[in-house]
């Protein structure tokens, strides 16, 4: 299976990506519009796979491998500020809406009844880049950072494994 800690994210299909939502009913899973560029994504370079849905603005998608399994989140766009802000996955700072609050539906009976959790992310989903020095904030620099790529990009891997086992 895939390693939380150690190398990055194994390529993933399509059936991978589909079964692995816990926040949707399996006939939405079905409609998500998965990426059709997955044999070209950077996977040495990807803690886990986010994209943004073209035909609606706001809806975005993780999938994150966890230590046992992958586990996919249907997200929405809360707001997006102008103002300068850092992701709270890999600590980026960015300005003029670089960072969008994300809420995902939990799972089970508590995301029925509405309930949710949100993280401030890259508006891009590209932490993995950012992490790695690999990408940079579209304006602007990134704060003075001296921490080692190896820490960001465990620490990253630790905040994002988190905020998807707030989502049960």
């Amino acid at each position: 299976m895939i390693s939380l800690y150690g190398r990055p994210m194994d390529p993933v299909t399509e059936p991978e990506i589909r079964t692995s939502f816990v926040n949707c009913s399996k006939g939405e899973a079905k409609r998500i519009p998965v990426p059709t560029d997955l044999d070209g994504r950077p996977w040495d370079d990807l803690d886990f796979l986010g994209w943004s849905d073209p035909a609606y603005p706001g809806r975005s998608f993780l999938v994150v491998p966890t230590a046992d399994r992958l586990v996919g989140v249907a997200l929405r766009s809360e707001s997006s500020s102008r103002r300068s802000q850092m992701c709270s996955i890999c600590t980026t700072g960015h300005q003029n809406g670089g960072v969008t609050l994300m809420v995902a539906r939990k799972t089970g009976e508590s995301g029925r009844r509405g309930n949710t959790v949100g993280t401030y992310l890259c508006s891009d989903l590209a932490c993995s880049l950012y992490a790695r020095r690999i990408k940079t904030p579209t304006l602007g620099r990134q704060y003075r950072d001296d921490t080692p790529v190896e820490e960001r990009v465990g620490k990253l891997r630790e905040t994002i494994t988190a905020f998807v086992a707030r989502l049960d």
